[in-house]
């Protein structure tokens, strides 16, 4: 590969159109110049300059290259600022969290580029788990989780409490065990733990996913209330997730004796330090999570 050295003290040669003047503008000496000179010529098999006495002339190889080493010189120059380029309103934001916080940010990040057009929100809804092997394979920049990790790469940090909410259908005034297992259950992928750390806080009777029974399942985060409004059953859900759900009338949430939140966590690598953008990001949904 051609020295781009050499093609700088070429490029500039041409610009100055005096050795002199190159070796000031360069830092080098005259030699040095013609030293460049030299194993740009060996190493293309061209005479690129034509000298005689101070004045020197380009051969047809030498014009031909002088255009084509000002665009690799361009090229180099152009590519070195966008790699140090680092603004807050401009590139790509990866986010990836669970269903419900994510319910509650994704309108967010959408009003975010809506301000900022140069930024691209990729957003993705996914489990605890998806979200630590994708930030160990780099493909997002942060995620938001419900537990620590388990990769010891993986740095989470509390950002927010997540109340976990019972919800029956409207109708439904008195929430007895009784009425629970008349009701039956509503499940969905996280309902067990849900359950398990809700129910188990306040009803005794409660022992298992079992204690209940199922009258219906749905993995969309944003179906899970539909037949709970239909009066087909309960279920608990995180509250971003009960607050998404629209019809709000056709619903009850309950507050029972001991309420029971989920840690919200931020989630990064270890390794990789924020871009501007990221950490613009980072504080707006501190502040989102907080309202």
């Amino acid at each position: 590969m051609i020295n781009t050295k050499w093609l700088l003290t070429f490029s500039t040669l041409c610009e100055e159109k005096s050795f002199t003047r190159t070796a000031n503008k360069l830092f080098m000496t005259q030699s040095g110049v013609s030293q460049h000179l030299a194993k740009l010529e060996d190493h293309l098999a061209q005479t690129l300059v034509i000298r005689e006495g101070k004045q020197f002339v380009l051969t047809d190889a030498g014009l031909r290259l002088l255009d084509d080493a000002n665009a690799v010189l361009a090229a180099i120059n152009n590519l070195e600022q966008h790699i140090g380029f680092d603004t807050p309103d401009e590139g790509k934001l990866r986010i990836m969290t669970p269903g419900s916080v994510g319910l509650k940010l994704y309108p967010h990040c959408l009003d975010l580029q809506q301000t900022h057009p140069a930024l691209s929100v990729e957003f993705r809804f996914a489990p605890n788990r998806d979200i630590d092997k994708a930030l160990l394979e780099n493909t997002i920049d942060i995620g938001l989780m419900t537990r620590t990790s388990l990769h010891s790469e993986i740095v989470t940090t509390p950002l927010a409490e997540e109340p976990l909410l019972l919800v029956t259908p409207a109708v439904v005034e008195d929430c007895s065990w009784q009425t629970l297992e008349t009701l039956g259950f509503i499940a969905h992928p996280d309902s067990a733990h849900h359950a398990e750390l809700l129910l188990g806080a306040n009803y005794p009777q409660y022992r298992s996913a079992a204690s209940l029974p199922q009258t219906g399942f749905s993995n969309q985060i944003g179906l899970i209330l539909e037949p709970v409004s239909r009066g087909l059953g309960a279920t608990v859900l995180p509250a971003h997730a009960v607050a998404a759900f629209p019809n709000q009338h056709a619903i009850r949430i309950h507050q029972l004796d001991v309420p029971v939140s989920e840690t919200i966590y931020l989630a990064e690598h270890h390794l990789k330090p924020r871009p501007a953008r990221v950490d613009m990001l980072v504080t707006h949904i501190k502040r989102w999570l907080k309202h």
